[in-house]
């Protein structure tokens, strides 16, 4: 894992903790995670920044549920792994945007690599001098 991985990693972590005692607090007061319509409503309703960020975030997290379906499906990752983290959004996507970065990045360094492996061992001008 390179330091920028780490970095991600890090913020995802961070993310979780810092956000989910709030998520915890809502929940206990009747509210339910899993529907955004009365999730985003209640940070709608009292106007000022919360409405802003709530909007921001709405909209934010809906290109981000697209993209990573779409962006899975398009690198070869499978719509299986869109799904998954489509569904890790739900417990933050501050949280779930960097670990899905991180898959991201693993997975075309080893496709990259593996389709080097694969030219090298098709290409016999790609073995001369060696043993």
């Amino acid at each position: 894992m390179n330091v920028r991985h780490t970095f991600y990693v890090v913020i995802g972590i961070v993310a979780l903790l810092t956000t989910w005692p709030f998520a915890l607090d809502w929940m206990g007061g009747g509210g339910n995670i899993l529907n955004p319509i009365e999730f985003f409503g209640d940070g709608i309703a009292p106007g000022g920044t919360a409405a802003f960020l709530s909007i921001d975030m709405l909209i934010a997290w809906t290109v981000f549920i697209v993209w990573v379906l779409t962006d899975t499906a398009r690198i070869g990752m499978g719509r299986k792994w869109g799904v998954v983290f489509m569904l890790l959004s739900y417990i933050g996507v501050s949280m779930a945007f960097p670990f899905y970065l991180v898959a991201r990045e693993r997975f075309l360094a080893r496709s990259t690599d593996s389709r080097q492996d694969a030219t090298t061992q098709d290409n016999p001008a790609s073995r001369v001098g060696r043993g």
